[in-house]
């Protein structure tokens, strides 16, 4: 690397997190700037706030060396070169990102800046935010020629985040002029250049010495687009594949036959592409409803958006439906309910389709036990513990005496339950799989009725194939 980087965080959070150490696993120094006294006392005493592969590891190797934790904002940003805003963008009542965060934080660093810095957006926001930025710099007084405003949207995957970012299929630099794209590039040059694949101790993923990040610089306008477009282009395969789903479903074919084909094509390719009980966590969800916004404000008819939200929703329903076909009534029945997460390897459940589901299935009356791996505790704080829902310290727990078991976040360890013993914890040999771990076969054979998504459903011939009028 040419030369370190003096970088300042704002925001500990999901990405500022991840951020921060990715940036000191490369070679930079890096001050981490968060108001939550609380958390930022976590991250100094060795806690690992949130549940993310590596990122423990990466936390106790450059915490106190190349990482540092504080609250206080002016300081880190009079010792840095570039200032990285990284706090939430929530989703407000209309659907248009609510960026007051982003402002208040603009509004401290107008306060601070005594020579040239380049700030650079890297939270979740929607296009013309650079230039409301640099229109807040400009009503606090701030002399244009001590800062420039750089796009760097995030593409990282939940469970995955560090070697997303250490190992990127593309940087965006959304800059406007070649002072402040040039810092960016720096910044990024371990990863463009391959220095950091050469390191001993890098973290292996897709790209190496001889197949480095690629870097595109554009307008911070096409920026700011990108990172929304690629989201809800990404929540359209999932809604379109669960939409096929329930066609398939209806002519008895098979669902994952019919992603396999299509994943075939290059032009398509296979990712994204598994039917299931829809997308959500703090993206895809947000994103959408702040891209439609934004195009309604800009007066783009763009009802394709609409219509991806609306199938999202809708698969909860027909996977609610599910069980209550398998069940009949389920006023009084035990259910396990196998995952809390929105998805594997993660502790968020925000906009979590699991969490979504238990609610109707308590609302209608049933007794829900329920397990993760790793997401009980954030579940709990807005799902907590009552008469008919209890948290369970493993599958089997959870599966004693049901009347079915849900399988409703793919995490591996679901696609890997031991059959033998799951049959006989339970009451009733129902498996109703929203992720469609399992082949249907597998489960018949084990002695398990099988429900799962865009399938033939496969009943155990003690159990008999139900009229459509018992549904």
């Amino acid at each position: 690397m040419s030369k370190p980087v003096s970088i300042c965080i704002i925001g500990s959070g999901y990405v500022g997190l991840v951020a921060a150490v990715c940036f000191a696993e490369m070679g930079h120094r890096v001050i981490c700037v968060d108001n939550d006294e609380a958390r930022v006392k976590t991250l100094r005493e060795g806690g690992v706030p949130i549940y993310e592969e590596h990122l423990p590891e990466l936390l106790a190797k450059h915490r106190g060396r190349a990482v540092e934790f504080t609250t206080e904002l002016a300081a880190a940003v009079d010792e840095s070169e570039a200032i990285f805003i990284a706090v939430g963008t929530p989703q407000g009542t209309s659907g248009a990102a609510d960026l007051s965060y982003v402002e208040a934080v603009v509004a401290q660093i107008a306060r601070s800046i005594k020579a040239y810095k380049v700030i650079v957006e890297k939270s979740t926001v929607p296009v013309y935010t650079n230039e409301w930025i640099c229109r807040v710099l400009n009503r606090h007084g701030v002399n244009s020629q001590l800062y420039d405003v750089v796009s760097n949207p995030e593409f990282l995957r939940e469970g995955s985040a560090i070697i997303d970012f250490l190992h990127p299929n593309r940087i965006v630099v959304g800059a406007g002029n070649e002072r402040s794209a040039n810092l960016l590039r720096r910044i990024y040059e371990p990863l463009t250049e391959g220095s950091y694949y050469a390191q001993p101790g890098a973290l292996a993923g897709a790209c190496g010495i001889g197949a480095t990040a690629p870097l595109l610089v554009t307008s911070a306008q096409s920026a700011e687009l990108i990172k929304h477009a690629s989201n809800a282009f990404l929540a359209l395969k999932i809604s379109f594949i669960n939409a096929v789903a329930n066609l398939a479903e209806a002519v008895d074919a098979d669902i994952e036959d019919i992603a396999a084909g299509m994943g075939l094509d290059s032009r398509i390719g296979p990712k994204f592409l598994r039917a299931g009980l829809g997308y959500g966590g703090s993206c895809f969800p947000k994103d959408v409803a702040a891209f439609h916004w934004v195009a309604q404000k800009c007066g783009v008819d763009f009802q394709l958006l609409e219509e991806i939200r609306r199938i999202n929703e809708t698969q909860k329903e027909v996977f609610f439906n599910k069980v209550l076909s398998a069940l009949w009534t389920l006023r009084g029945k035990r259910l396990a309910a196998l995952g809390l997460a929105y998805k594997g390897d993660t502790d968020d459940v925000r906009e979590s389709p699991a969490i979504d589901i238990i609610r109707k299935l308590l609302s209608a009356g049933a007794t829900v036990t329920a397990y993760d791996p790793a997401a009980m505790g954030r579940a709990q704080e807005v799902l907590p513990a009552a008469e008919n829902l209890a948290y369970a310290s493993d599958i089997y727990e959870a599966s004693k005496d049901a009347d079915a078991v849900l399988i409703l976040t793919d995490w591996k360890e679901f696609a890997t339950i031991d059959l033998v013993r799951l049959i006989k914890a339970v009451r009733f040999p129902i498996v109703i799989d929203g992720r469609n771990l399992y082949q249907p076969q597998q489960m018949l054979d084990h002695g398990f009725t099988y429900v799962s998504v865009g399938r033939p459903t496969h009943y155990h011939a003690q159990e008999g194939k139900p009229s459509k009028l018992a549904v």
